[in-house]
């Protein structure tokens, strides 16, 4: 399956693209940035050709991955979705509900392939642990993701500075939290040092969780933590592993016209949509 790649940022660079080439059955041919220099020597580390024109691209192509800034994505996504072409997406889908919306209604009407990379998602390891957690009765859940953004390859990345770690690392958490808990009804949240962001979701059959987030704290106190519990006690989420392993596995998703995965688009809106009602609680925008 031949795919374009848009977006030439270290996310794009360092996992998007070189699992692309890593992927059974995809071909990266073609690379689109905002900056056209940087997409062309993406482009040529490969053996593709840099865009200056994304449509271009799109029209070229059987299916995009887009690793960009999610004020920009959204937008990107459902365009290429309308031309017909397959979509493997970087979370967050977007930054409010109806941008999210444009790319569901998109992807439905043309019955494109739709993945957006949740890392933990596509490690074995979290598979497994789903599979395991599927049916069991549990009364809530804890997500603490904190993590610092200083003297890292994303220090410069505007729009983590901007929003944070409720939209960066939020996804991850939610990600994990809704296939367990199920959808969330009620948010209530609050925002501490370190710009850190506290939420305190209900779960429609009843289970509470906690996330706790953020790109600006010390570097002793980084964590990433997702655990639940029940009658049976705690059950921690193990690690992801290889992220670029998991870019894989997602781009086969596509790859196989896999037309109903669990983080599709329509998955992705759903988080968006509890990320954006934190954002609101809190104030943030």
């Amino acid at each position: 399956m031949r795919f374009g790649l848009l977006g030439t940022g270290h996310w794009a660079r360092e996992t998007h693209a070189a699992a692309l080439a890593a992927a059974p059955g995809a071909e990266l041919v073609g690379v689109w940035g905002r900056d056209a220099v940087r997409a062309a020597d993406l482009a040529a580390a490969y053996g593709a050709r840099g865009y200056a024109d994304v449509d271009a691209l799109i029209a070229d192509v059987e299916a995009v991955a887009v690793a960009l800034p999610p004020d920009v994505l959204a937008a990107l996504a459902a365009r290429a979705a309308r031309a017909g072409r397959h979509l493997v997406l970087d979370k967050p889908l977007a930054l409010d509900v109806a941008a999210a919306d444009e790319v569901v209604t998109a992807v439905a009407a043309t019955g494109v392939a739709s993945v957006v990379f949740f890392t933990s998602r596509f490690a074995p390891a979290t598979a497994d642990f789903l599979d395991r957690a599927a049916g069991r009765a549990w009364a809530g859940g804890r997500a603490t993701i904190l993590a610092s953004l200083a003297g890292g390859p994303y220090e410069a990345s505007a729009w983590r500075q901007r929003h944070g770690g409720l939209w960066d690392v939020g996804p991850h958490a939610l990600s994990l939290l809704l296939p367990v808990l199920g959808p969330v009804t009620h948010v209530a949240a609050a925002t501490g040092p370190h710009r850190t962001t506290t939420a305190l979701l209900t779960h429609a059959g009843g289970a509470v969780s906690t996330m706790t987030l953020s790109l600006h704290a010390p570097p002793a106190s980084a964590t990433w933590e997702v655990t639940f519990h029940g009658d049976d006690g705690w059950a921690p989420v193990p690690p992801v592993g290889s992220a670029l392993d998991a870019c894989v596995a997602a781009i086969g998703e596509v790859v196989a016209g896999r037309v109903d995965s669990p983080c599709g688009v329509a998955f992705a809106r759903d988080v968006v949509a509890v990320l954006a009602s934190v954002a609101a609680a809190t104030g943030q925008r």
